[in-house]
């Protein structure tokens, strides 16, 4: 309530509150000063859903719109195929890759180690199983394992399919792996291990 000094007209100066017991309350504050108002409406507007869905938009901070993922982003940053003739001879590689996998595996050797040059869904596979295996394995020295024979082939330009027999602990397994030449080296994208 707010005090407003206020000009009241009475008929008889001499009238009190008192002597008219039907008078309203607001009336009997505006004689002693004071004017009543009503507090106003605080609660927001009822809206129906059609308003709802079709009213203002937020604001949203202006920005550079950029295509983080766009065809011509792979063209230019991804990795690039290389030609067989830019890379070196596949089948010394594929005997050395077949002896370190077969030691990942068979948990001497870290699965770091072959990070460079396997795929990351190839990596994550063996580094896996050389989890397990370190598990599993009892102590005491090991052989390494030896590579009996490899055999390549080049089913189209910078793609070597290989196969390798290795005898590891005593038991003999075969490895078929998938290189392909890309940013300059062979990367191994495909393995199977029997």
């Amino acid at each position: 309530m707010t005090r407003t000094p206020t000009t009241t007209s009475s008929t008889s100066p001499t009238a009190s509150p008192a002597a008219s017991p039907s008078a309203s309350p607001a009336a009997s504050a505006a004689r002693d000063g004071f004017t009543v108002r009503r507090i106003p409406q605080t609660a927001p507007r009822i809206i129906s859903a059609d308003e709802a869905w079709h009213g203002e938009q937020p604001y949203a901070q202006d920005a550079l719109a950029l295509d983080f993922f766009g065809a011509r982003d792979d063209e230019e940053f991804g990795r690039q195929p290389t030609r067989t003739s830019q890379l070196p001879d596949p089948a010394p590689l594929v005997g050395q890759l077949a002896q370190a996998i077969m030691e990942v595996v068979s948990g001497q050797r870290p699965a770091p180690q072959l990070i460079r040059h396997t795929a990351p869904t190839i990596y994550s596979v063996i580094a896996r199983q050389a989890m397990v295996a370190g598990r599993r394995r009892a102590p005491g020295p090991r052989r390494p394992a030896i590579v009996r024979r490899v055999r390549v082939c080049e089913p189209a330009d910078g793609i070597i399919e290989a196969c390798a027999v290795v005898v590891s602990h005593g038991r003999v397994r075969a490895l078929a792996l998938r290189l392909e030449g890309l940013d300059g080296r062979w990367l191994v994208t495909a393995l199977t291990i029997g």
